[in-house]
């Protein structure tokens, strides 16, 4: 059987669908080899003295893992010099960095998360890489504001998985495509096309603990889950939960389910917990594009404005039944006279 290499699938997609100019086929190879090099620096674990803490913290004030920090100069080094970007933004940074003058600029804005589920580190499970592009306005020069794009915007978004592979999957408007990479070659090999999530699904991830937190209409969606066949659902559900948001996603792409990150009381001044532009816009397509929905409980994700560059936002994706059930006891809560929806 003949293997389609990524660069085949990205120069096919431009042949058949024009969905990727040069320049973002250039863009999206590098980031999948920029992903190859933090896949070995994760595998090498303690081997490579990149384990545990750095003395350091990033802009959303949490502990930098070592490999935070190696994820995001790779990722920077790999694409800044390529001409086919004008700037990147990430989680791990406060503002924009953009591509020195020494190199020419591209047309295009990266955004991402170097490594999700950094928690994860030590204990050795699946964390990964998010990343999403947006072509850059036209005018001169580059400011933050320019990044200030709704997630329908976006012109390709995806993950890498590191886990007991290495799986590279991606959009770019046509469909889910999953990759693995193939150690022996060093490339990325088609190995799923077309993915499709499941309308139904049995199994809901979310993090328990925080339940107590929780606003009425999610208290109301898991209670009913905790029912199970005597409850209003008529059936059994199995709870699923990495603490890596490319983890519990993936699974979902594969298998089918739901994914929540719902606004809590602990800091109700905040939408949620999820970075929009990082995280949820990345995420949202790529379910969107299997066949499921994203919402942060009433509005579709990918039609938000963000509002800065580290804007938050509640999360429920996955199995469209299921995340229009719990979006419509949102919707239900905000209509009900004299109440006032998180």
């Amino acid at each position: 059987m003949k293997k389609t290499y990524l660069t085949r699938y990205l120069v096919e997609q431009e042949r058949d669908h024009g969905h990727v100019p040069p320049g973002l086929r250039l863009l999206l190879e590098v980031v999948a080899r920029a992903c190859k090099r933090i896949s070995l620096a994760v595998n090498k674990g303690p081997l490579g003295d990149v384990m545990g803490s750095a003395d350091s913290a990033n802009v959303q004030g949490e502990i930098q893992k070592k490999l935070d920090i190696i994820a995001n100069e790779v990722l920077i080094e790999a694409n800044e010099w390529g001409g086919h970007l004008a700037a990147m933004a990430s989680e791990e940074m406060e503002g924009i960095h953009v591509v020195p003058n020494r190199y020419p600029q591209g047309e295009y804005l990266l955004l991402f998360d170097p490594l999700d589920g950094s928690s994860n580190i030590d204990v050795n499970v699946s964390i990964g890489t998010i990343f999403s592009v947006l072509v850059k306005p036209e005018g001169a020069g580059v400011s933050e504001q320019d990044f200030l794009q709704a997630g329908v915007k976006q012109v390709a978004a995806g993950y890498c998985v590191f886990g007991p592979q290495t799986t590279l999957v991606m959009t770019v408007g046509d469909g889910v495509a999953a990759f693995t990479l193939d150690r022996e070659q060093g490339s990325f090999v088609l190995t799923q096309e077309h993915l499709r999530i499941p309308e139904d699904t049995k199994e809901f991830a979310v993090n328990m603990s925080n339940q107590r937190h929780w606003a009425a209409p999610v208290q109301r969606y898991i209670g009913e889950c905790l029912q199970g066949r005597d409850g209003p659902r008529g059936k059994d559900f199995n709870m699923r939960w990495v603490g890596s948001m490319v983890a519990d996603v993936h699974r979902i792409l594969t298998r089918g389910g739901i994914f929540m990150y719902p606004w809590d009381q602990r800091e109700p001044e905040k939408p949620g917990k999820l970075r929009l532009m990082y995280e949820a816009n990345p995420m949202s397509w790529l379910i969107e594009q299997a066949g499921g929905l994203a919402t942060d409980g009433k509005r579709r994700i990918m039609e938000i404005e963000p509002s800065h560059l580290h804007a938050r936002v509640s999360v429920f994706l996955g199995s469209r039944n299921e995340v229009e059930r719990v979006t419509g006891y949102h919707r239900a809560e905000s209509a009900a006279p004299g109440q006032a929806a998180a």
